[in-house]
């Protein structure tokens, strides 16, 4: 497989999904999307009950079943009010880092299928003006979405046909640079499913399957805590592709593949850590044993959910995760290499 020569399709997929607004309960743009590249690639594919979406790569042995999991929801926000001169007040999707929020353009979807843009901005939005602009919280209590239209009152937003409980989808600001990084948010997860769909083209490209029969869960609930809840439980081992932490004492960069051998939920499957570690070991990839002090996983939610597969975790390097995220191709081929080696198809 050519692992080097795929990076435009990588980047070209990244940008596809990143760009396909899908905070968590609104993902259809990007399951339709990556539903799409799956399809036009050979592969069937089938829809969860929650929406989740399910590529099939039939193995050379039928003796047992794998998965690969990775999210395409994402954080967001959600009108939770509408203030007296049309402020949209706003409750969050997942996590976001809200002070990363002000001044960030978004795009309201309303549930007749209109769509509005405006800015997400503090309550004290002016220097010119507010004696606290610099110094406000910025908290779902100190900002609002301000809608690029003629509205001054709660009544102008709902003639629009903006209500409570409307999605804000905030511009994810994709970029990719001459030096190889992809800057955007929600590279957790789209860059790990963009390298799913990668090896997915490689494997066609080359008419290589995995050892073992494969299914690859793209889950649409986990930035919010019950993605994985709904995997098969039949079964023998999962691992999840999800962003691979970088900062303070963890030793991973953007320029390797991670391999967490324990998060927030606790350690990961002990022989299918070790054989991760080994294959990247003996294949000369550039990768990181890390803890992560602040995640789970759709893995965690999977096993609490009943699940006996043996389970792993690694992704790319990311920094500044849920924030103004960046990885780079070196990170995002890595991971691609050690998944095509789990498979036993590089």
């Amino acid at each position: 497989m050519d692992f080097n020569g795929c990076k435009d399709f990588l980047m070209e997929t990244a940008k596809t999904l990143l760009t396909a607004d899908s905070p968590s309960g609104f993902t259809r743009r990007a399951v339709e999307a990556a539903e799409g590249i799956a399809q036009g690639l050979g592969y069937a594919t089938r829809r969860t009950n929650k929406g989740g979406l399910v590529i099939q790569a039939p193995g050379r042995e039928h003796t047992k079943k794998v998965g690969l999991a990775a999210h395409i929801d994402t954080l967001g926000l959600m009108c939770r009010a509408i203030g007296p001169k049309g402020e949209l007040m706003v409750t969050r999707i997942g996590g976001p880092i809200l002070p990363t929020l002000d001044g960030e353009y978004c795009t309201i979807y309303t549930r007749d299928g209109r769509t509005y843009t405006g800015t997400i901005l503090s309550l004290s939005p002016a220097a010119h003006v507010f004696d606290d602009a610099a110094t406000r919280p910025r908290d779902e209590q100190n900002m609002y979405v301000r809608v690029d239209e003629k509205v001054s009152s709660a009544g102008d937003v709902r003639a629009l046909g903006i209500e409570v409980g409307d999605y804000i989808c905030f511009d994810p600001k994709t970029t990719v640079t001459p030096s190889g990084y992809l800057k955007s948010r929600f590279i957790d997860d789209k860059g790990s499913a963009a390298c799913l769909l990668t090896l997915l083209k490689l494997m066609a490209d080359s008419g290589v399957r995995p050892r073992y029969d494969t299914e690859l869960y793209f889950t649409v609930y986990e930035e919010v805590g019950h993605g994985g809840a709904t995997i098969p439980q039949d079964l023998s081992e999962l691992l999840a592709v999800d962003m691979g932490c970088v900062g303070l004492d963890l030793t991973c960069t953007e320029h390797q593949v991670s391999i967490c051998a324990k998060d927030s939920a606790g350690p990961y499957d002990y022989d299918m850590v070790s054989r991760l570690v080994a294959l990247a070991k003996e294949h000369g990839l550039d990768y990181a044993v890390d803890v992560y002090p602040h995640y789970s996983s759709d893995v965690a939610v999977s096993w609490k959910a009943g699940s006996d597969a043996k389970a792993a975790l690694i992704g790319p390097g990311v920094q500044a995760s849920h924030g103004m995220e960046r990885t780079h191709w070196d990170g995002l081929r890595e991971t691609i290499r050690l998944v095509a080696l789990y498979l036993d198809c590089a």
